[in-house]
């Protein structure tokens, strides 16, 4: 092959790449229902992160905290005393947030958040566990006898760099360096230094008393590369292609996160209340 052939290959190749990028990203962005259908729940896309862990204050007890199995590790404590076969109600308060200071070094810089996002994050996780909680329990809105009232702080909101994903992508090969870059920065496999996060602090108490049953928190982040090996091959596609389409969208990971969450909160609510969890 001559070295003119080689150029014109890989200047074809090149311009396929940026051009199925390019569309890859254009319909990302149109968020249609299609999409979402087919890349599954996204709750694969993140992964908990427990070097960004956050101690604001929201809750009681941060040294009970230990990772828990069967809530997908996030740290979590419970009254020993809690029967929860006794709360067949649940009500979830409205979510605050609470925004962290500057972390040190560039990549912690504090990014401005539009104060109407906030509100469609609070809201969507509201949603999210509200979808999630009611079929196997009433939602309610005032506390009382048998309602376990779910409080929840936002403690730390990255959007995603989505100018630094399109650059990333745009670089030839840039993925295999990006692949591996979370891993060799401590941070989960197939995550980047510009991806968002979102970190919660959940509290749960008793309706009636005010007691304060049990409380968790975690850190997620978003993954551009994810992979589900234990997915099977169309789960393993979806995960992929999810994580990826996300990184092109500043909050995309947020509410991956809120997703994750919500599921957990209501499969471990079934466990615990002896019920097999419905959807």
């Amino acid at each position: 092959m001559t070295m003119k052939t080689k150029t014109t290959a890989t200047s074809a190749m090149h311009g396929l790449r940026v051009g199925v990028m390019a569309g890859a990203i254009t319909f990302a962005l149109a968020g249609c229902q299609t999409y979402d259908a087919a890349l599954g729940s996204g709750t694969g896309v993140t992964a908990t992160d427990s070097a960004r862990l956050t101690r604001s204050g929201f809750l009681s007890e941060y040294a009970r905290l230990k990772p828990v199995s069967a809530a997908d590790g996030i740290e979590c404590w419970r009254d020993p005393r809690l029967d929860a076969k006794q709360f067949d109600k649940v009500m979830v308060s409205r979510i605050v947030v609470s925004l962290a200071p500057p972390k040190a070094g560039k990549e912690g810089e504090q990014k401005t958040i539009d104060p109407s996002d906030l509100k469609t994050l609070t809201d969507y996780f509201h949603d999210s566990l509200v979808k999630a909680l009611k079929p196997q329990m009433q939602v309610v809105d005032k506390a009382g006898p048998g309602v376990v009232v779910i409080r929840i702080a936002l403690t730390d909101l990255v959007p995603t760099t989505v100018s630094d994903s399109v650059a990333g992508t745009l670089i030839p090969y840039a993925f295999i360096a990006e692949a591996g870059s979370g891993v060799a920065t401590g941070r989960p496999a197939g995550s980047t230094p510009y991806m968002g996060e979102t970190g919660m602090e959940m509290q749960f108490r008793d309706g009636a008393s005010g007691a304060i049953l049990a409380e968790c928190r975690d850190t997620q982040i978003g993954r551009k590369y994810a992979a589900d090996v234990n997915a099977g091959a169309v789960g393993t596609a979806q995960t992929w292609a999810s994580g990826y389409m996300n990184s092109f969208q500043a909050w995309s990971y947020a509410k991956n996160a809120f997703d994750k969450w919500s599921m957990l909160v209501a499969k471990r609510f079934a466990e615990l209340r002896g019920v097999a969890p419905k959807q």
